[in-house]
């Protein structure tokens, strides 16, 4: 089983090598699809993949997220990045260019919990998650036993209300600039504005409820107590206002009167796990373009 792993993931890696994808997003106009596919058509590029909406079509936004293969894009790739330059500047396009041979770089934060984190481990030992874990980094120790067994660094960063800015500074310390993106796998830490502005749109939490319902500590004690029906799990990036990021991804189970906040928790659990890792997953594959307080997905 291993060694079906290890075949796959060179497998991937080879029909990656030149494959690049593009995140636009500009105000709504026509002939921005045919100045993109033209410029690529002009280099030699064959789009695989493309994928567009426009939010509200007069006088709206427009969305696109394209991949495409170049032959010896590593070598080619910035004077792409300078020539396109160009194309984005007539159309006022905010976009990104990556290599999806580079995978992104991940730095995982948990607390005691360990369904969400579990659940991230598990996806990409399996190959299925195209990113590269750093590190895991805990304001406890309990996980440590969990993590190493991966292969995957463990930093035990203690945090108290004295003692936070210090380990948010420690925290960063670690991180350098080996870490592209931050997932807050159960963290149970609120993140400091000063920490955020680090990693705009690079911090993934997992909410435990269906925002923006029940914001805040103990959701599920609060559903419970309001006798919903049905509860969820919401995925979205920090923002210095709590739990009121832009949402990535979300889901939910029904449940009865008779389930109490222990059951609601048990089944949250699950919901939490997928969530997540489809967030994670979606953003490490550059699917998501985020504007104002919301995100548009190509899934």
């Amino acid at each position: 089983m291993e060694a079906a792993n290890v075949n796959h993931s060179v497998r991937r890696e080879s029909e990656l090598s030149n494959r690049a994808r593009m995140l636009i997003s500009c105000p709504d106009q026509p002939g921005i699809v045919a100045a993109v596919s033209q410029f690529l058509f002009e280099y030699g590029a064959n789009i695989v993949q493309s994928d567009q909406y426009t939010m509200d079509p007069e006088g709206g936004m427009f969305f696109i997220r394209i991949e495409f293969d170049l032959a010896e894009l590593a070598g080619r790739v910035e004077t792409l990045r300078a020539d396109f330059a160009v194309v984005a500047e007539k159309f006022t396009m905010d976009w990104s260019l990556s290599l999806a041979s580079k995978k992104k770089r991940v730095a995982i934060f948990v607390s005691k919990e360990d369904h969400a984190l579990l659940e991230l481990l598990w996806h990409w030992r399996a190959g299925d998650l195209n990113a590269d874990i750093a590190m895991v980094i805990s304001n406890h120790d309990d996980m440590r036993s969990l993590v190493e067994p991966f292969g995957i660094p463990y930093h035990h960063i203690p945090v108290t209300a004295a003692t936070k800015a210090e380990a948010e500074q420690r925290q960063l310390e670690v991180i350098g600039d080996n870490v592209d993106t931050i997932v807050l796998a159960r963290y149970m830490q609120i993140v400091s504005p000063t920490f955020i502005k680090h990693y705009a749109n690079r911090i993934i939490n997992i909410h435990h409820s269906f925002l923006p319902a029940f914001v805040g500590g103990k959701p599920y004690a609060q559903a419970h107590n309001r006798g919903v029906k049905i509860i969820g799990a919401t995925a979205h990036y920090v923002t210095d206002e709590l739990d009121a990021g832009p949402i990535i991804e979300q889901d939910v189970q029904r449940v009865s009167h008779r389930d109490n906040v222990e059951d609601l928790k048990r089944i949250g659990r699950h919901i939490e796990r997928i969530v997540l890792a489809r967030a994670v997953s979606w953003h490490v594959e550059d699917r998501i373009i985020v504007y104002n307080n919301k995100t548009v997905v190509f899934n």
